[in-house]
């Protein structure tokens, strides 16, 4: 990890092959671009860790679990191995911002984007992302 720590990566290829698939829309990259017409200042927020505020269902939990040396694990929260963690943490994020979508945010799996024309309003919106963000 990003602070020298150890993380757990399991192969969850036989889980997902039998998981229902979250169908939930990624967005078209045209789109994306038709909506960054006329903006100047851009910040991305990558939420890198986004996937570990998702709880898991109880019942799901079991499915998750792993043995290493060390012990038994189960994950509470989603990983980021998992079919459906992309989908879910996007249909989290975009009604977390929903209010703010197609104004000045525009959410992509773990990365949010704001933009706008003038800096002061970007300034602003950063503001009121981070805000939410931390809120949430």
């Amino acid at each position: 990890m990003r602070d020298g720590s150890l993380r757990i990566c399991i192969d969850y290829r036989q889980l997902n092959k039998v998981t229902i698939k979250n169908k939930y829309p990624l967005p078209r990259i045209d789109d994306l671009f038709f909506q960054l017409q006329g903006a100047s200042y851009f910040s991305k927020i990558d939420l890198w860790s986004g996937y570990y505020q998702l709880r898991v269902k109880a019942d799901d939990i079991p499915k998750m679990a792993c043995q290493t040396r060390y012990g038994h694990y189960e994950f509470q929260l989603i990983t980021f191995s998992l079919t459906n963690a992309p989908a879910t943490l996007m249909d989290l994020m975009n009604r977390v911002f929903r209010q703010y979508l197609d104004m000045f945010v525009i959410v992509f799996i773990d990365d949010i984007l704001i933009y706008l024309g003038s800096e002061d309003e970007h300034n602003n919106h950063l503001r009121v992302v981070l805000q939410i963000l931390k809120d949430q």
